[in-house]
């Protein structure tokens, strides 16, 4: 891997690794279909993360809960390390392993979905909530850093991405955030123009249906 300068360098590393995951672009375009069709059909998103990956996984559930560029409704995404209360009882009664663990043992139902996000890959906590999750029924999906690693063996999917520093990671993962996010809301709109076809040819049947009595009559 190419060691960068830094303060510009850090640009480079990032164009780097961004040509890089470019490749992973069907991995991100899966899960945003994927997503669609589980929020839309009553299922939920939980994500977590430590530190900066905690901001990224909560940008991603506020894209959700609100929208990401176009008006649309809201999602059901829940951002496991936001409710501060919970986890800091978790943390106390339970030890820190457990915070996202318990969590997901509340809130995921089968079917539903668990974002992940560790540049590491090596979070006890999160590696605890996959084990959770899958015991559960949920899908578990990881956005971690340098292959391989343990969130990445214990996910059903994940996607890595190759960096040497922290930042560069954590950036990319934002970029994989909003292409799942441009995903998710395209494949809402083919589903809903896909509706409005089938209402419009359930109308002309319907009309046909009446026409043709009308001549039997």
């Amino acid at each position: 891997m190419t060691v960068h300068p830094p303060v510009v360098g850090h640009c480079d590393e990032l164009l780097e690794a961004l040509g890089a995951f470019r490749a992973s672009a069907h991995v991100t375009q899966r899960w945003g279909d994927r997503l669609a069709a589980v929020l839309s059909g009553g299922g939920r998103l939980l994500a977590a993360g430590n530190g900066g990956s905690a901001a990224q996984a909560q940008h991603l559930t506020a894209e959700l809960v609100g929208r990401y560029r176009e008006d649309r409704p809201p999602f059901s995404a829940i951002a496991l390390h936001a409710d501060t209360s919970s986890t800091t009882a978790i943390a106390n009664d339970y030890g820190v392993d457990e915070v996202f663990a318990r969590q997901v043992r509340a809130h995921g139902r089968e079917g539903d979905v668990l974002m992940l996000l560790s540049t590491s890959g090596a979070s006890a906590n999160l590696l605890s909530a996959a084990d959770a999750a899958r015991a559960a029924g949920v899908r578990v999906w990881a956005l971690t850093g340098c292959a391989p690693n343990p969130l990445m063996a214990g996910s059903d999917e994940s996607l890595c991405v190759e960096a040497s520093s922290t930042a560069t990671v954590q950036e990319i993962h934002l970029v994989a955030v909003h292409m799942i996010c441009a995903a998710f809301d395209a494949a809402l709109e083919r589903a809903a123009r896909g509706a409005r076809g089938a209402g419009r040819g359930a109308g002309s049947a319907r009309g046909a249906g009446r026409a043709a009595q009308r001549k039997r009559r």
